[in-house]
């Protein structure tokens, strides 16, 4: 393949992808610390790019792009998005160069994340002495690192979460499988769309429909084999509750609260438009079918049992969820256990000391936070990594549901109802983390 033909080839295949080593003049063996200013931007620009691609908050991604910055001897200043970076670098003599990057979708990705806070501290630590050559093959080979689980892991995860999500809420074991085979189903075609990079509200919309469908195909084996209850039939809402989209939801309120206004209003925006999707697609799927929320079976547990199922249940609920987002087992597994003792926590309040539903989630979620502050010390994980997906669980997705069904069959008083109890929620986890945050982190305490 000739020269112009390759150039043409990538332009097709990676439309305006960054060619980062190709846009370098300096050789590979120059010090980082004797790059252009050009070169140095570009550099802090690339680590901001990949961690924002991660998932993770625009704080977290302005602070290690200053991290960077400072040891290269320059001064960044960012404006964050969702998907996109504007930025300008200044040197000592007061010359400054500015670049804006953008990512064609967002994503989740605990593993990278990881990986690239491994890099910003090692190269702090190293006082920036690395060479060209050494930076452009560590952010390549992270940049490279294809997802850490197959489509079929991908999906049993999400299966496993639903199916202790829908027992959290009240299901019993028929709920349980059903949610599990309706929601690893909908994920594993959600992951094979993905890898066809289609658009978002084609995987959200299909995923949906297939997971409520294959609930209810699976609820009307089993009423055949088992003569199971009908009502079982109204845990079909657990089977579709992996599309939550939890991280967007709290990562917005952490911007926010940082002054992030524009990456806190994008995210935010973002999640509403999922929610918007599932829940509407839920909605069609359930006319369709005839379905309507409803009163699952009470569980006859003695409340010593239910408390030690509902820690069994949140610990996989969290431990799905997490991979879901690409975290390593280890990661997935803290993270489990922390969320077990905080949604367990909450529901207790919630159950016997009738504490309102929105005041115990602030305290899940402060729990969470804090057991963060010390676990992290000792496992090093990146803080965003093991507490986002431990509250994931605690996002109310049967009340958004209900208030949109209700709100589709113009049940307008019961959908208000419903919505104002999911924002109570949805507002007090993020405040919950931020409680914690403050109360445990010097450098997120202070504005500057």
């Amino acid at each position: 393949m000739s020269e112009i033909d390759r150039e043409h080839h990538l332009s097709e295949k990676h439309h305006m992808k960054i060619l980062w080593e190709e846009f370098f003049k300096s050789d590979n063996n120059t010090m980082a610390q004797d790059a252009t200013l050009v070169e140095k931007t570009s550099i802090v620009g690339r680590v901001g790019i990949m961690l924002l691609s991660c998932g993770t908050g625009a704080w977290r991604v302005r602070d290690s792009m200053d991290t960077v910055a400072r040891t290269l001897g320059i001064t960044c200043s960012t404006d964050i998005g969702l998907v996109s970076i504007e930025y300008t670098c200044f040197d000592v003599d007061n010359e400054s160069y500015s670049q804006t990057l953008s990512l064609p979708a967002t994503g989740v990705n605990m593993t990278k994340l990881n990986e690239m806070e491994k890099f910003v501290r090692q190269f702090e630590k190293g006082h920036g002495e690395w060479t060209i050559g050494q930076i452009h093959k560590r952010l390549r080979e992270i940049s490279q690192q294809k997802s850490a689980y197959s489509p079929l892991i991908s999906g049993l995860s999400p299966g496993l979460a639903c199916g202790g999500f829908i027992f959290l809420l009240g299901g019993g074991l028929p709920e349980v499988i059903c949610a599990f085979l309706g929601a690893a189903c909908g994920q594993y075609i959600r992951a094979i769309m993905g890898k066809h990079r289609l658009t978002l509200v084609a995987k959200i919309a299909v995923a949906v429909a297939i997971a409520c469908s294959v609930y209810f195909m699976s609820f009307h084996v089993g009423e055949i084999l088992f003569h199971i209850n009908h009502d079982h039939a109204y845990g079909y809402i657990g089977a579709m509750l992996f599309v939550i989209p939890g991280f967007p939801f709290i990562t917005s309120g952490l911007d926010m609260s940082k002054l992030d206004m524009r990456s806190g209003l994008e995210r935010l925006t973002y999640a509403i438009l999922i929610i918007v999707i599932a829940t509407m697609a839920g909605w069609a799927v359930a006319t369709i079918l005839r379905l309507h929320p409803g009163s699952m079976p009470k569980l006859k547990i003695d409340p010593g049992t239910l408390t030690c199922l509902r820690l069994l249940a949140s610990f996989c609920g969290v431990f799905g969820f997490s991979i879901m987002f690409n975290s390593r087992p280890q990661m997935a597994a803290t993270a489990a256990v922390m969320g077990a003792m905080a949604n367990t926590l909450r529901l207790s309040l919630v159950d016997y000391a009738q504490v309102a539903p929105a005041l115990a989630a602030f305290i899940g979620a402060l729990t969470a936070g804090l057991l963060a502050s010390i676990v992290r010390k000792k496992v090093g994980f990146p803080r965003i990594a093991i507490t986002v997906p431990s509250i994931v669980i605690m996002v109310p997705g049967l009340y958004m549901y209900r208030a949109v069904f209700n709100f589709g069959i113009t049940n307008i008083n019961i959908g208000a109802y419903w919505i104002v109890e999911a924002l109570m929620i949805v507002v007090a986890l993020p405040l919950g983390l931020l409680a914690a945050r403050i109360l445990t982190d010097k450098k997120w305490r202070h504005a500057d």
